[in-house]
């Protein structure tokens, strides 16, 4: 009898418990399995995305090989409408910037570089973007454009690459005082075992030199 008493006084506590947190009990249970069921779905989602990205980029690489700039560019376009949240996509505009660029189709390699601004999400791949494009406009003689596309602040190890071609730009407007401070910068922020320093130091030495100090 004690027996079926405690039974009875244990079913009873359960019960009032459920009818006080049972509700809030299953709500939570409910979110927890939802949020779970939203996460795993989304991981899936991803790795879906990242496995047809590849497979497009797998395609532009082949037409990349075989020179093919109008395939390339399609397949560029394709990845970034469809996966422009892969990483597939940033890499797929620098291939078609370069094949782009190589067929001396200028447009399509800034548009491509542009996209990269535009949608990376990558500090670095932005920065070599800038530093592209400057280039490309240097190319065009829209000196001015590329001093712009410069004037953003760079992680550090794309700063003598940026200040070595601004100076290319200063160099073509004939602003030679400029030039050799933006020169002698690339040669300040870079390594000094970079092989790169003796180009920036013919191109420095070609204008004049190390610029002038201001007389103290």
């Amino acid at each position: 009898m004690a027996f079926d008493l405690d039974e009875q006084e244990q079913l009873a506590t359960l019960k009032d418990w459920w009818n006080k947190y049972g509700n809030l009990t299953t709500w939570v249970l409910i979110i927890a399995l939802a949020a779970y069921a939203g996460w795993s779905g989304w991981n899936y989602y991803q790795r879906s995305q990242s496995l047809q990205a590849s497979q497009l980029y797998d395609e532009q690489q082949k037409a990349v090989a075989s020179k093919d700039n109008a395939k390339v560019q399609r397949a560029a376009a394709d990845i970034q409408q469809k996966f422009g949240r892969t990483a597939y996509a940033g890499m797929a505009a620098f291939s078609a910037a370069k094949v782009a660029f190589d067929a001396n189709d200028l447009n399509a390699a800034k548009e491509q570089l542009q996209w990269v601004l535009d949608h990376g999400r990558d500090d670095d791949h932005k920065a070599l973007a800038r530093i592209r494009l400057a280039g490309i406009l240097l190319d065009q003689k829209a000196y001015d454009d590329g001093l712009k596309v410069l004037a953003a602040d760079l992680p550090a190890p794309f700063a003598s690459a940026a200040a070595d071609r601004k100076g290319d730009i200063l160099v073509a407007q004939n602003k030679l005082d400029e030039a050799r401070a933006a020169y002698q910068l690339a040669l300040d922020k870079m390594e000094s075992k970079n092989p790169g320093k003796e180009l920036i130091q013919l191109k420095l030495d070609a204008i004049g030199g190390a610029p002038a100090k201001a007389a103290a």
